[in-house]
């Protein structure tokens, strides 16, 4: 593991409230509208994974699911989405957190760590969109006759919105991390020098 990569308690708790904040923020609209940007939420689980301690995991789930219960049940947010199936859509989260997790051992500071990011951010996509619409469409109930050709439509509909809002994202905490590497590399060399 790169210790640049190894924050602080008080740099995580920093990282982890500002994670919240944009969840948070953005949590309440899946793909954005010209009022609201999209939602963050599978981003930041997979870029908590690669940044935080495990406990910021749970904390993460919890504000998913309360910021959910308040659109839901205070801010008339539609509840289609929310069904017996609804349980599992935190396996997905946890899969995004396991990606970014796993692209922990990979990272680097070049290209190397670019296509690191792609491979293990799409993998973790990947799982996590066929988990959360896999179970919605198939144990969800809001269908009364569910099919193949019907799910494959489904996943054709939404699943690059997902990967192009997740893509997006991913991209800006990429830049960030790039400045703050260079920017910790630069005063290291100032301060050596």
């Amino acid at each position: 593991m790169n210790p640049v990569f190894n924050f602080t308690p008080r740099t995580q708790i920093f990282m982890g409230l500002f994670l919240m904040a944009l969840m948070m923020a953005t949590r309440f609209h899946h793909f954005g509208d010209a009022l609201h940007l999209p939602d963050a939420s599978w981003a930041i689980f997979f870029v908590a994974g690669f940044y935080l301690s495990p406990l910021w995991l749970l904390a993460l789930l919890a504000e998913a699911v309360a910021v959910d219960a308040v659109a839901i049940g205070w801010l008339g947010v539609s509840d289609y989405c929310v069904t017996q199936a609804y349980a599992i859509l935190q396996l997905a989260h946890g899969a995004l957190w396991l990606g970014g997790r796993g692209l922990r051992r990979y990272v680097m500071p070049d290209w190397r760590g670019a296509v690191a990011l792609v491979g293990f951010g799409v993998a973790a996509w990947f799982v996590a969109f066929a988990v959360s619409n896999g179970s919605f469409y198939w144990l969800g109930g809001r269908l009364p006759e569910p099919n193949w050709t019907e799910f494959m439509q489904t996943w054709a509909d939404y699943s690059l919105k997902f990967l192009g809002t997740m893509s997006v994202y991913l991209s800006a905490a990429a830049v960030v991390q790039w400045l703050a590497h260079r920017w910790v590399s630069g005063a290291s060399t100032t301060h050596a020098a």
